[in-house]
């Protein structure tokens, strides 16, 4: 009984030294994984027709356990969905970078990628390492806040929107800030907003004539039009005391340089009048 129990004990230490002397693939982006051959990982969500990189560490240790620094020289793609493609990273680049592009058409879903580290030549007696990492592709990658949602200006005084976009794809395709249905105005900003990240931006609002003006506030992939999202707006315009001193919190006027002071005092008053 004492034999056998023995035996099991050493039989689990060589398990477990066969797993930690393992050779490995460490994945560093968009998701953390360290990764033996044929093992699995999941790397969040994509947008149809976006792009996204699958990072990993060049090191790694060989089947005895010994550290290799650069022991992986190049990584790619093995099998992709159909329409799919892929850009292997540069040789010996670390961390290493594998770009992914999916296509425009892709059905939302869960989608298996083969890929694969490679040891050029053997010459770290690596061999390659394969593994399989899936994504789900959707549309739905981010969230966005646009504030405020009603706003009262002068004609002519630009207002300056609060766009906060959360982005909970792995890509770091840009994506497009514009207003649609505001007369005469044509103006897309380009921004980035990192995976992972939520990030801020101000988009400038201006109309020159009096009125009501409700119009979309919307952000789009640079790269899909299906991933959009947008914001019902509310913009008056009209001419008042208390709409002239909001315009100088906008940054408007600010010229000549004497009259600053009194800016900032009618700044202060119209916070406090509308504040009342």
């Amino acid at each position: 009984m004492k034999v056998r129990a023995f035996l099991a004990v050493l039989l689990g230490l060589a398990m477990i030294a066969s797993v930690v002397n393992a050779t490995y693939v460490q994945v560093i982006g968009p998701v953390n994984s360290t990764l033996q051959q044929n093992g699995t990982t999941y790397l969040g969500k994509v947008g149809p027709g976006e792009s996204f990189y699958v990072l990993a560490s060049a090191a790694t240790t060989n089947a005895s356990g010994v550290p290799v620094n650069i022991g992986w020289d190049t990584f790619e793609a093995v099998q992709l969905p159909q329409g799919w493609s892929a850009q292997a990273t540069p040789l010996y680049e670390n961390p290493m970078k594998l770009k992914i592009t999916t296509a425009p058409n892709t059905p939302n879903g869960s989608y298996k990628l083969v890929l694969r580290a490679v040891n050029i030549g053997n010459y770290s007696k690596l061999g390659n390492l394969t593994f399989i990492a899936f994504i789900n592709v959707t549309t739905d990658v981010f969230n966005l806040v646009v504030t405020p949602t009603q706003l009262q200006v002068g004609p002519g005084q630009p207002y300056s929107l609060h766009v906060m976009i959360n982005n909970t794809g792995a890509s770091d395709d840009p994506f497009l800030i514009n207003a649609q249905g505001l007369p005469a105005w044509n103006s897309s900003d380009e921004v980035i907003a990192l995976h992972s990240t939520s990030s801020s931006f101000s988009y400038p609002v201006i109309v020159n004539e009096p009125g009501v003006y409700p119009f979309n506030l919307t952000v789009a992939s640079a790269t899909s039009p299906l991933i959009s999202k947008s914001y019902r707006i509310n913009m008056v315009v009209k001419a008042s005391v208390l709409n002239d001193y909001a315009a100088i919190g906008q940054g408007v006027p600010l010229s000549p340089i004497i009259y600053e002071p009194m800016y900032a005092i009618m700044l202060l008053l119209h916070y406090i009048f509308t504040s009342l």
